[in-house]
């Protein structure tokens, strides 16, 4: 179908493991597609399953129902659903409707895959799964160099009593108190004009998307700011900040005149 590409892989140490990859759109005319592979795997019986999403560009509110709606079945079998690879803008809609409370997310293929063959050793307590639990270990942790050997602790040495010195009348020597630095008044982020307070999320926060800088302006480190998603990403339009990249590049230029210790040198 145009829009979405969906194929369907095995994986795991005995192909336990089913992967749907997706790539395009997930939304109202293409949902279908990525829910008639889900069946079909849930008739096969396949309960271990990982959706690849690192090349989806966008989620309706039909996609995710797709696989929220299957969540209970897969698990009443003993099996999960893990979601792989979102994109920033797509997480940021994922967690704006709290699924990371239903759904484990993970960065690769690999790791989700490690953590349903780990899962599966737990359940057989036998010396096939113990192997297979030590192989998952292996894979999932990065080949380290080896540590030099630690050096033997050293005895502690009792110190010995010591006479004690007789006390003479020459005065004591008088101490000067430490001097403190002067600090700094501490700094304000509500009083900030709406567009500083964007351009300070995006310089400490690159990453951050239109969502989650509107969260963050409703804080109260922001003075709970009345204001609309429309409106921030009008706003980040405005301010040449309205995509990831542009937002990251600003950050690498203006990241140490929008630290905390910066803005509040000054102010002074």
């Amino acid at each position: 179908m145009e829009g979405i590409q969906v194929s369907t892989h095995t994986a795991g140490s005995r192909n336990q493991i089913s992967i749907i990859r997706v790539g395009g759109y997930i939304d109202t005319t293409t949902s279908s597609e990525v829910e008639r592979a889900l069946n079909s795997l849930l008739r096969q019986g396949r309960y271990n399953i990982i959706i690849d999403l690192s090349n989806v560009d966008y989620i309706s509110s039909a996609g995710w129902g797709v696989f929220i709606s299957e969540i209970k079945t897969i698990r009443e079998n003993n099996g999960d659903l893990k979601l792989v690879g979102m994109i920033p803008d797509v997480y940021e809609i994922f967690e704006l409707l709290e699924f990371h409370h239903i759904l484990d997310v993970y960065d690769t293929v690999e790791g989700a895959v490690v953590k349903f063959e780990q899962a599966e050793a737990a359940s057989e307590p036998s010396a096939a799964a113990f192997e297979r639990a030590q192989a998952a270990a292996v894979a999932e942790e990065p080949s380290r160099s080896a540590q030099p050997a630690s050096q033997p602790e050293r005895p502690v040495s009792v110190d010995q009593p010591t006479a004690a010195k007789p006390i003479t009348d020459q005065p004591l020597p008088t101490q000067t108190p430490p001097k403190t630095e002067r600090s700094h008044p501490a700094i304000s982020l509500k009083g900030l004009p709406l567009e500083e307070k964007i351009k300070y999320i995006v310089s400490n926060y690159p990453d951050y998307g239109a969502f989650r800088i509107l969260r963050r302006l409703r804080s109260s480190e922001f003075g709970n700011e009345k204001i609309g998603w429309f409106k921030v990403r009008n706003l980040l339009k405005k301010l040449n900040l309205d995509t990831r990249q542009k937002r990251q590049n600003f950050a690498l230029r203006h990241q140490s005149r929008y630290s905390l210790q910066n803005m509040q040198e000054a102010s002074v």
